[in-house]
């Protein structure tokens, strides 16, 4: 990815301290990515990480929508942080941002979040996704005690090469979490093997050149760049941004990568559904089939619509 100058974000309104779950075991967040990567690779199936902006539509939907995940089998989540200025993402996550920010949502509603999952799931990984800002002007050492305390597995830092990554690094480290870093179509070799070198927990895969956005097509040469990065390195690929149906799951997954992250198109099912939490369970509960390999019979045998 482009490298991106930290922007300013005015001072969020003051929440209250996230909730902290139950003492981890050390080595606990990375054990978690690596056990969910290991089941999917010995069945020979991909992981869905459904993607949840904090705090939107709001803080209770968004805690049912967690459960409803849960419910269809997700094998993660990534869990936006709301940010003024996401570079990164089209409309649909733009108009999550701020909806989330006008609730007076925050890095903090994140972290609660992610306690909220960790007290229902165990043993499902929770990876926050963040622009640079929030997380710089906490301080990286307290950003990894927060992580810590709620059993969060790690971080995407959208706008953080891994260049300039390495003081974040080093504080999630010593608190045994993962800086997971980005690789986009147009990253060269040189880039590739700088983030190889962090050995990160799992590389996250931009399926195009762009911002984020539900596609009706993947890239053609989506295979090409997976054998490319995957030359180079040797850690779990999971692909993002414009996955939006069970048929791009489905091939993500025939690719070979090891998980698959779905977030505008969730997005925009919740933001126009009378019922975003039933709508969100079954387009979810068809992208884990998908994901897993099953066949639509299973969503029928769960009483649950085919989405296409």
């Amino acid at each position: 990815m482009i490298p991106l100058a930290p922007l300013s974000l005015a001072s969020p309104t003051p929440a209250s301290p996230p909730t902290p779950a139950a003492p981890p075991t050390p080595g606990q967040a990375d054990g978690r990515l690596a056990r969910s990567f290991e089941r999917r690779r010995a069945g020979a199936t991909c992981g869905l990480f459904p993607y949840l902006t904090a705090g939107f539509p709001d803080v209770a939907t968004d805690r049912a929508l967690a459960a409803a995940a849960l419910e269809a089998g997700v094998d993660g989540f990534e869990i936006g942080v709301p940010f003024s200025d996401p570079l990164a993402d089209g409309a649909t996550l733009q108009r999550a941002n701020a909806r989330a920010l006008e609730g007076g949502a925050t890095l903090d509603t994140a972290l609660d979040l992610a306690g909220y999952i960790r007290q229902r799931a165990p043993d499902t990984p929770v990876v926050l996704m963040s622009y640079y800002n929030p997380l710089l002007q906490r301080g990286h050492r307290q950003v990894a005690a927060d992580l810590e305390a709620v059993q969060a597995d790690g971080v995407i830092v959208a706008d953080l090469p891994p260049e300039e990554g390495a003081s974040l690094h080093q504080g999630l480290a010593e608190r045994s979490l993962a800086l997971i870093p980005m690789l986009a179509p147009t990253s060269h070799t040189a880039r590739v093997r700088a983030v190889a070198a962090l050995d990160p927990a799992f590389v996250y895969c931009v399926a195009l050149v762009g911002v984020t956005g539900a596609r009706q097509d993947l890239s053609q040469t989506l295979g090409d760049f997976l054998g490319r990065v995957r030359a180079e390195l040797s850690a779990p690929l999971v692909v993002g941004f414009g996955v939006a149906t069970p048929e791009h799951v489905r091939r993500v997954a025939q690719l070979g990568a090891a998980g698959v992250i779905v977030a505008s198109a969730l997005a925009d099912l919740v933001e126009r559904s009378p019922e975003p939490v039933a709508a969100a369970r079954a387009y979810v509960s068809s992208l884990v089939v998908a994901a897993h390999g099953r066949s639509s019979d299973d969503l029928k045998d769960q009483g649950l619509p085919e989405h296409r």
